[in-house]
């Protein structure tokens, strides 16, 4: 080779390399007296990129591509600053933030920030795990208007696309969503995190949400669906992560009182304590409720207290500890009949139906830097927990009556003779999740990788029986007094759970990533108990009740695979799509409850299928922000009920169902489109409209061609947001059309049958919501009215708790909160 040839070598590598080049920007952000800004938010707004200061005021952003930056950092106390930065190199800068130059009000300061970084959006990595092609929603519970006393999901989760709701819980006590026709109750059909760990009775084998963090603790609500199954488990609906309000770094002693007074004797009383004392950070509330509801017998009584203290060991690794208990008693007013509802839904059938809950999670968690690029986590969890049913649920001896209408027995002086059912499960379960994120460069480019494992391990048990007679909240079983009883069970449930899972972020360019994924599953399910077998003959009259053992072992294991992709026309514009497989494990309520109306076929088995999302989000100008998509669910032997010969409801797989639809989220920050310069005003408007269909595709049962349950059409939530200076204001509109209950499409049960309140669709209904705040120094003051044209609707038929029947909302309400901050 000549030395020319040497030379022109040289040169393209140099410029090989030149061109493959990536820089750092790093600064350190403080206020003009010299202190130190901690947790300001760092916003990269070329890239859409955003990060916090840490302990010592520092960011950092990696692998960047010479050429100019637009950075915005944002801290409450402080004017905002905006700045351009040119990187050509390595480069670190200071920044320096000015205090605010009048006393705003928290209400001016959250909508300051709102207006800097709109719609949110999880980013593509955040901690150990990663979010890139998926399809997230982030509510920001700081700018949130609405009844957060209660957890009114409707208002709550009003920008989240396509989520139908069980309205069905006084107080907000428990959550029930769904969504792309997945049954809301108990949110069974989502992986519920706090602070990324799980809070349900037991994530396979009873995958319910007793407990649902208090909205006024709330930072964050992270809704993650399509191939978040692949980090967060094998469930089709995806990942509900709660996180909770953490401690304020700038203070040693934060308090927040929140008292809430309402309609139907509500009382809520929420209190906070938080600060950071050095490396030392700590942040508790207790949480008290109680009602006498809208209907009567459906008084509650509520305890919820939280505690995380955490340590910053060094600058690379910090631990955490959390514990949370939630105790409280609800009584039951029990379903409807359609003419019941006809002629007045605020009446109650049932006065000794109660149920009671109390939960216990613990939680510790280490994370450390093994460097700038590697990131390792890992969590500890347990839940020590039982909930609690007692009541006449209408299971008559003449299995051809209707169960809601069934009268409890009594003697002739009206004294209660007859023992309510009984049942118990009890929950203790723990888990480890280990994660581990590695950042590399690859022909010039950052690629991600995680990998993980997570180990299960539950020992529950569920006891059926017999309960007290009278009419009070008794929770013991009665078996002496009552040996003959027919519903009885005892039976342990221990789960075992090994799961390992992958993605990898591949930086294709500047604007196309691919993000593959796989989860490796071993399950191992067991029911070990025995119950009464008992026969009835054709009028519903028990000829035979012998005692049985039921042991059975469910051990299986497979992989699901995914795979997402992001491409970035520009900063603001993103298409994503991802596919994922998806699986369902049977739990054991879908095998065992002992019930005379209600049979299990015995080759009853897991559900699988996959679930797929395309679509483009984005913001325009931080004016306009929107996320629009298509999406296919494909559901095989789907668990489902039918009816038999003798009219009793029979559970098992009943066929296969494709689900598809349209989801849209609109947001226009009026405010920010004609008076910008203004932050005094606030004007914006939302639309969060999904549309969705379906079919059962399969099915050796006479369903081929229905309509799958839980689905409405048209899924519509639209609101407008106004407010000047301190004062802030709401409306909110809800539509959501006819959906069916269950698989044979049924209008409607014949009046006087015993169908009549479970049996049918449930009509549509559109609700209106007003919300309004004030906020003066230290004090604010919210109130609101909810579902303002008195609509008397429903959203659920309960097949079994807490019905049977129609379970009415909530009519027009009020409530009024006064906060004090300190």
């Amino acid at each position: 080779m000549k030395l020319r040839d040497y030379r022109l070598f040289f040169i393209a590598v140099f410029i090989t390399s030149f061109s493959f080049s990536q820089y750092r920007l790093t600064g350190i952000v403080k206020d003009q007296s010299g202190k130190i800004v901690v947790n300001a938010e760092v916003y990269n707004q070329t890239l859409g990129t955003q990060t916090n200061t840490t302990n010592d005021g520092s960011f950092r952003f990696e692998d960047l591509k010479a050429g100019t930056y637009f950075i915005t950092i944002f801290s409450y106390d402080y004017e905002i600053l905006e700045q351009e930065v040119k990187v050509n190199l390595d480069t670190n800068l200071n920044f320096e933030l000015a205090p605010l130059g009048e006393q705003l009000s928290e209400v001016l300061i959250t909508q300051r920030r709102a207006k800097i970084f709109g719609l949110k959006q999880l980013k593509p990595v955040e901690g150990t795990a990663i979010y890139a092609g998926k399809k997230s929603e982030v509510v920001l519970l700081e700018n949130a208007l609405g009844n957060l006393a209660s957890n009114n999901a409707r208002e709550i989760y009003a920008q989240v696309v396509g989520l139908n709701i069980y309205e069905n819980s006084v107080g907000g006590l428990q959550l029930n969503i769904g969504g792309r026709g997945l049954d809301p109750n108990r949110t069974a059909n989502f992986n519920t995190r706090q602070n990324g760990y799980d809070i349900s009775a037991d994530v396979l084998g009873y995958p319910e949400s007793y407990y649902t963090p208090p909205a006024e603790a709330l930072s964050e609500i992270q809704v993650v669906r399509g191939a978040a199954s692949l980090q967060y488990g094998t469930q089709f609906g995806g990942l509900i992560n709660f996180k909770m309000k953490q401690p304020n770094p700038d203070k040693k002693i934060e308090l927040i009182s929140r008292q809430s007074f309402g309609s139907f004797n509500s009382f809520s009383s929420f209190n906070s304590l938080g600060g950071t004392l050095g490396k030392f950070s700590y942040y508790t509330y207790f949480n008290y409720k109680t009602g006498d509801g809208f209907r009567p017998n459906s008084e509650f009584d509520s305890n919820n207290f939280f505690a995380h203290v955490g340590y910053q060991i060094s600058d690379k690794t910090s631990i955490t500890g959390e514990f949370t208990y939630l105790d409280y008693l609800a009584q039951q007013p029990g379903g409807l009949t359609d003419t019941q509802f006809a002629l007045d839904p605020d009446v109650s059938n049932r006065t000794r139906n109660w149920f009671d809950v109390d939960w216990k999670l613990f939680s510790l968690k280490l994370e450390h830097k093994f460097s700038e690029k590697t990131d390792f986590s890992l969590s500890l969890f347990g839940l020590d927990a039982s909930r609690k049913a007692v009541g006449f649920r209408g299971i008559p001896t003449d299995l051809n009556s209707n169960p809601i209408t069934a009268e409890d027995e009594t003697t002739v002086d009206g004294e209660f003779v007859s023992p309510r059912d009984l049942i118990v499960g009890n929950f203790q379960n723990w888990g480890a999740e280990a994660r581990l994120l590695h950042k590399y460069n690859f022909f010039g480019k950052e690629s991600v990788f995680l990998i993980g494992t997570k180990y299960y391990q539950a020992d529950n048990d569920a006891r059926q029986g017999p309960g007290s007679i009278g009419t009070d909240a008794n929770f013991d079983f009665q078996n002496d007094s009552f040996p003959d009883y027919a519903n009885q069970s005892t039976f342990d449930f221990p789960n075992r759970n090994v799961a390992v899972f992958g993605e990898h972020i591949f930086t294709i360019s500047d604007k196309l990533s691919i993000t593959p994924g796989a989860r490796f599953e071993y399950i191992k399910t067991e029911a070990e108990g025995i119950y009464n077998n008992v026969i009835f003959d054709n009028a519903g009259n028990p000829i035979n009740n012998t005692l049985e053992r039921d042991d059975e072992t469910f051990e299986r294991s497979f992989v699901l695979l995914g795979l997402g992709s992001s491409y970035k026309f520009n900063p603001n514009i993103e298409a994503y799509a991802n596919v994922s497989q998806n699986y369902r494990s049977v739990t054991f309520n879908d095998i065992r409850i002992v019930n005379p109306t209600f049979v299990i076929r015995p080759d009853i088995s897991d559900e699988e299928g996959f679930t797929a999302d395309l679509g483009v989000r984005g913001k325009y100008n931080n004016i306009l922000s929107y996320d629009a998509s298509v999406f296919g669910l494909w559901y095989k032997d789907r668990i489902g009920e039918v009816f038999n010969d003798r009219a009793q409801r029979v559970r098992g797989n009943i066929g296969d169902a494709f689900i598809y639809g349209i989801e849209s989220y609109l947001n226009w920050n009026i405010a920010n489109s004609f008076f910008s310069d203004n932050t005094n005003y606030v004007l914006n408007a939302f639309t969060n409209l999904a549309i969705t269909d379906s079919e059962y595709t399969k099915s050796e049962e006479p369903i081929e061609g229905n309509k799958v349950e839980f689905i409405p059409l048209i899924n519509l939530k639209t609101g407008v947001g106004f407010g000047y200076k301190n004062f802030l204001g709401s409306i909110q509109f809800t539509h959501l059309s006819e959906q069916f209950t269950e698989v044979t499409n049924a209008d409607i049960g014949t009046p006087g049958s015993k169908e009549e309140g479970t049996l049918g669709k449930i009509p549509s209904y559109s609700i209106l919501d007003l919300s309004f705040s004030y906020t003066y120094k230290q004090f604010k003051l919210e109130t609101g009215i909810n579902n303002v044209l008195d609509e008397n609707y429903f959203t659920q038929r309960a097949t079994g708790y807490p019905g049977p029947g129609i379970i009415p909302s909530a009519p027009v309400s009020w409530y009024a909160t006064l906060q004090f901050k300190l």
